[in-house]
């Protein structure tokens, strides 16, 4: 696959993510309640993520059970994040919200790639991609400024 596919897949990923935050919280205030709309998200999410897997194509090539027990928190912190965003943006503002998320991706990406964390591909922070990380922070901070 070309890697502009997956430039703009990551892309329209990146637009939904305070679309789902805005979604969410709007629906969390409507019921009364962000956990049962983060159920309800959890619940659409994984009959979403059913559906594709029951198309056959993409198929497992090891088995669950011999993973490794640490590569079961990204659950937790997919948890983490919908519970906390659908708490939090409807009396911090989405926008605000989403920045220090953001700023939270930018971070450990850098981190994650430097590091080569969690058997990530090996990206070396040089002095050039972090001054290109501390632009993108500016950048996000500036959208959020009145």
């Amino acid at each position: 696959m070309p890697t502009s596919t997956y430039a703009i897949t990551m892309l329209f990923a990146g637009i939904g993510i305070p679309i789902l935050a805005a979604l969410n919280a709007a629906l969390g205030g409507r019921i009364g309640s962000p956990v049962a709309a983060s159920v309800v998200l959890f619940a659409i999410a994984f009959l979403s993520a059913a559906t594709v897997y029951a198309t056959g194509l993409f198929k497992p090539t090891g088995s669950l059970l011999a993973a490794p027990k640490h590569l079961f928190l990204a659950g937790v912190l997919i948890a983490f994040y919908v519970l906390s965003i659908t708490f939090i943006a409807p009396k911090f503002g989405v926008g605000n919200a989403v920045f220090f998320v953001l700023l939270g991706q930018l971070i450990s990406a850098a981190m994650i790639d430097h590091f080569g964390l969690f058997g990530a591909q090996i990206n070396p922070l040089s002095m050039t991609r972090a001054g290109g990380v501390l632009l993108m922070t500016v950048g996000v901070y500036v959208t959020q400024q009145a």
